[in-house]
């Protein structure tokens, strides 16, 4: 097996890992880059495979940094199938076409600079009949099947616990008369979060690849998130003053809307009678539609929500609580001088419906920017995070005199110790760790906690970084900067082959150090016992349809209480 990253992989977005495994290719996500100008720039690169020769990609989750290129892919000529648990599958149906919808509307306003500068038109990374061509590839499972992708590759999806219809992904492999398991973690959530299910347990594996996003620190407070939320709510409604949340669309919008229907449901206090009748607006027509996906999908759902549901009491909604639909409500919110709480999307402040709040709020001394979620650096959200005073929207420089909050708690994100504790519930542990979907510092610190707390041999792989994988061994194939680099010296040996110059034998030696640094070094696998006995097909089937029938009976339950 080879695997290459070619995304996530020295970034945090973009998450992308290349698999060859016997005759098939195949994709671990598929995301969109997302940050600074040129990390999204590697958007408008060419795939570092054919998009034509991919046999199947196995989605994490619905988050456009896993799936937000599946449109790019079958633009360039996919047509393989794709798997995702049925939540995920849902969430892509509206999330790859607003995001489709967002490239076609950037490509006509640089459109329009660029032909009055008599510059040629911008097309769109991929238009919406690419993405909606994506969707019909798609091919939805449920949690907990084990599913015989073909002769070589049996794929089941456990819950990651990070949004809606997240999931690790377990690959059972088999080449060469031997079987070796992969795991995928995608990104793994916290524990105890609003609506989802805990992470699931793996309980084996011979590779590992783990996210490492919050791999170096701990969220702060966990339990008193939805207080410290109700406090800076409480504090700036007294003050007549606009709360805006920048959220994702997918999640964490779920999250706060949970949270604020479990506080309304709660005992009487001097806050509740302050907020019970402000107005919380969702502003986002992703996160209405997303809404609805939830509500459509309370077999994911864990324990406590499913209890509200079948006290008839509908987690994701309150009295309070209004769907802006068209832009014209949207900007009514920013000419209404009433105290309010607007939820918007994006969530890093990039694009959508939150610059135009952030634009008419950011100015006012009694407003407040609560931020609950992950902001890449380079963005205009962490730019806000870390106290610049004057910041460009829309074309209009704007003094930054609103109170500006962070509240992590809400992270979809496990911190470190999340990630710790996971690691710990495998009972044989994988051969090797591969470190994505983190800043440097994060995966770097990750890497060496695990390595010290777990004895745990991981490898950090550079973007591009190709992997030759067996039962016995990890060997670095390079990355492309190596590789270009290796093609080039081997050139020059063969052009030069009869010299032997100084200059030249001190060019070679210069270069030789540099591939020592490139290439990482292969590491040999003592133990190459590690095998899972496959169960039958019939008790498969069984479970399978357990499991359907577990989904249809929460589900029935969920519409008959509407």
């Amino acid at each position: 097996m080879k695997i290459k990253f070619t995304g996530a992989a020295g970034t945090v977005t973009g998450s992308c890992h290349y698999l060859e495994i016997e005759d098939k290719k195949v994709l671990l996500d598929c995301g969109l880059f997302q940050g600074k100008k040129e990390v999204e720039e590697l958007n408008y690169e060419e795939f570092q495979f054919n998009p034509k020769e991919i046999d199947y990609l196995f989605l994490s989750h619905s988050h456009i940094d896993h799936s937000g290129r599946i449109p790019l892919l079958v633009k360039k000529g996919f047509q393989g199938k794709i798997y995702a648990t049925k939540p995920a599958s849902d969430l892509c149906s509206i999330m790859l076409m607003d995001s489709a919808h967002i490239h076609e509307v950037e490509a006509e306003w640089k459109t329009r600079k660029a032909l009055r500068k008599g510059e040629e038109e911008v097309k769109p990374l991929y238009t919406s009949e690419d993405a909606s061509e994506s969707l019909k590839l798609f091919n939805p499972v449920l949690y907990n099947q084990k599913v015989e992708i073909d002769e070589n590759i049996t794929l089941r999806f456990k819950d990651a616990g990070h949004i809606l219809g997240s999931a690790i992904i377990e690959l059972w492999i088999k080449e060469n008369g031997e079987e070796e398991k992969l795991v995928f973690t995608g990104d793994l959530g916290m524990k105890d979060k609003p609506i989802l299910r805990n992470p699931e347990i793996v309980e084996e594996c011979d590779y590992l690849i783990i996210e490492s996003t919050y791999g170096n620190r701990l969220h702060e407070e966990v339990e008193k998130r939805t207080d410290k939320l109700i406090d800076v709510l409480v504090k700036t409604i007294k003050e007549e003053g606009t709360v805006v949340i920048p959220s994702f669309a997918v999640g964490r919008t779920q999250d706060i809307i949970y949270e604020l229907n479990k506080y309304y449901d709660g005992k009487e206090t001097e806050s509740k009678k302050i907020l019970q009748d402000i107005p919380v607006y969702i502003d986002s027509p992703l996160a209405t539609k997303a809404t609805q996906i939830f509500n459509q999908n309370p077999q994911a759902f864990d324990k406590e929500a499913r209890d509200y549901i079948m006290k008839g009491d509908n987690p994701l909604f309150f009295k309070n609580l209004h769907f802006t639909q068209s832009v014209d409500d949207s900007k009514a919110l920013n000419i209404s001088t009433e105290p309010k709480i607007i939820i918007s999307a994006s969530g890093m402040c990039e694009a959508g419906r939150i610059r135009h709040h952030l634009k008419h709020n950011l100015w006012r001394h009694n407003a407040a920017v609560v931020f609950v979620g992950y902001q890449a650096d380079g963005t205009l959200g962490q730019r806000l995070k870390d106290g610049e005073k004057e910041v460009k929207i829309l074309g209009e420089e704007i003094k930054v005199n609103a109170n500006i909050y962070s509240i992590e708690g809400f992270s979809g994100h496990g911190d470190r110790d999340d990630l710790l504790a996971w690691l710990k519930e495998i009972k044989k542990t994988p051969k090797k760790t591969f470190i994505v979907h983190g800043e440097e510092d994060a995966r770097e610190e990750f890497a060496e906690t695990i390595k010290n707390q777990l004895g745990l041999e991981t490898i950090i792989p550079k973007k591009d970084e190709e992997f030759q994988v067996t039962l016995e061994s990890v060997e670095s194939l390079g990355h492309e900067d190596s590789r270009t680099l290796f093609k080039s010296l081997r050139r020059i040996a063969e052009e030069e082959s009869q010299l032997v110059e100084v200059e030249k034998v001190k060019e070679l030696k210069d270069k030789l150090k540099e591939l020592k640094v490139l290439f990482s070094k292969t590491t040999e696998i003592t133990d190459s016992n590690l095998k899972e006995e496959l169960t039958t097909k019939d008790y498969n089937k069984i479970k399978n349809h357990i499991i359907e029938l577990e989904k249809s009976i929460v589900n029935l339950t969920m519409s008959s209480g509407k």
